[in-house]
């Protein structure tokens, strides 16, 4: 069987063609502006189990969303197909909710004058000639690897390979039109340990642009082996206020909350626990979190936001202090405020991290817990109160001395960032957040 057919750059002028027919229809139809984005998207999955085949899946998808006003009015529709009769109906689908759609004053396209001017290549595709047979291949070798790693691995949870490719053009009635063409490729294995009548299951993966520069599936079906095995004999301890440790694959998460809470649809309803808090010292003063859109290769890089803004540099946190809220043009407008270009998210967050690694930051921590998989989604936004279930290993005199179940971590998390202690140099670069193992110093841990 042949490698899957490239959706590549060569897509984006028939895409284009297709912006431009869908807003000419939207102001046939009467239409006072719009905003379309169009995606084609094609990727080959593939997942073994127990050394077996459980699924190769093919899939092409197509389609087109559509945001038109009329004056202050608002309505969207989105279809998957395409085609003259598709667009027609889709425009009149739009026209009929925005027109029993109450008036918003925030609403319309943005600023004309602020539109991205010039699209740069930040080399995001890259096809990946494999074939479904390489694919099985390697699925199989990354999960054989996992079983031979450890006797102790007994089961596999899954092990799959992805690969991705796609093409998205944006455009709106101000005759912006951009887009991109992009590939994700990752390989993921979960395995089963089990010993003494306990089972632990633990995961590892690779995300890569370029399907070649993957970690080998040899050293992700050890890792995750290693990494489910280490969990055998895991217990509660003693409810006690200790520092935390989060591993650097689960601190993302901690930003990616702040984010949250500094985004314009938060901060406008007021059901964000950072309201008015710009130009407030929110972490220590080592720390920058900044955004770099255009990063080449980057696993978040754009040109444009999802406005059709130019997307620039910038920090959103400068010497711990918020310099700067996540706004998009709708969220900017409720607020007063001018969009910062985020439109649909944060470009490649960037958080300072030292030169310790997470081994050196065990050592500094001493007693505490090293935290490795957290559980639910315990953060209420609008207070900053964060519960969440938790696993990991328990860290005495510098060391691990036995891993963790069935406890709760806790705290707030305005305290939480006051109290970051370090940031480790074992970068998190899978994801939009590049960030290391983060210690703060002491939070609730709720167990036996």
């Amino acid at each position: 069987m042949s490698a899957v057919q490239s959706v590549g750059p060569q897509a984006l002028p028939a895409l284009q063609e297709q912006v431009e027919q869908i807003i000419a229809e939207a102001k046939r139809q009467g239409a006072s502006a719009c905003e379309v984005a169009v995606s084609l998207e094609q990727g080959l999955s593939t997942s073994v189990r127990q050394r077996e085949v459980e699924t190769v899946e093919f899939n092409r998808d197509q389609g087109f969303g559509i945001t038109l006003y009329v004056g202050q009015r608002k309505g969207s529709a989105s279809t998957s197909a395409s085609g003259p009769d598709a667009i027609r109906e889709t425009v009149a689908a739009a026209l009929a909710i925005a027109k029993h759609t109450s008036e918003d004053a925030a609403s319309g396209l943005a600023d004309a004058a602020l539109m991205a001017r010039e699209q740069q290549d930040f080399d995001l595709y890259h096809a990946w000639d494999i074939t479904p047979e390489q694919a099985i291949e390697q699925a199989l070798a990354c999960e054989a690897a996992a079983f031979d790693a450890d006797p102790r691995i007994k089961n596999a949870d899954g092990t799959t390979l992805n690969t991705h490719q796609g093409c998205r053009v944006y455009g709106n009635s101000h005759g912006f039109v951009g887009g991109y063409a992009s590939t994700r490729h990752s390989l993921s294995c979960v395995m089963i340990a089990e010993a003494d009548g306990q089972m632990q299951r633990d995961y590892w993966y690779d995300v890569n642009r370029k399907g070649p520069l993957l970690a080998s599936a040899q050293s992700i079906g050890q890792r995750a082996a290693q990494r489910a095995a280490s969990r055998l004999g895991s217990r509660p301890v003693p409810t006690c206020e200790v520092p935390v440790l989060f591993s650097a694959e689960l601190a993302g998460g901690l930003f990616g909350s702040f984010l949250g809470a500094i985004s314009g649809g938060n901060l406008y309803r007021k059901s964000s626990f950072l309201e008015g808090t710009m130009g407030q010292r929110l972490f220590p003063e080592w720390l920058t979190l900044d955004e770099r859109p255009h990063l080449r290769g980057g696993m978040a890089s754009a040109s444009f936001d999802g406005d059709g803004l130019a997307t620039y540099a910038k920090p959103f946190v400068e010497n711990g202090h918020l310099v700067s809220y996540v706004l998009g043009t709708y969220s900017g407008r409720k607020l007063g405020l001018p969009s910062t270009a985020n439109s649909g998210g944060v470009h490649n967050l960037f958080v300072t991290h030292g030169v310790e690694d997470q081994d050196a930051l065990i050592r500094r921590m001493g007693r505490g817990l090293l935290v490795t998989e957290l559980m639910g989604s315990g953060l209420n936004m609008v207070t900053g109160d964060y519960s969440r279930g938790a696993a990991g290993f328990w860290v005495e005199n510098g060391e691990i001395q036995f891993p963790v179940q069935e406890i709760t971590i806790a705290g707030n998390m305005k305290d939480m960032f006051q109290q970051i202690v370090a940031i480790g140099s074992d970068l998190e670069t899978r994801s939009n957040i590049h960030t290391g193992s983060v210690l703060i110093e002491k939070m609730m841990v709720a167990g036996s």
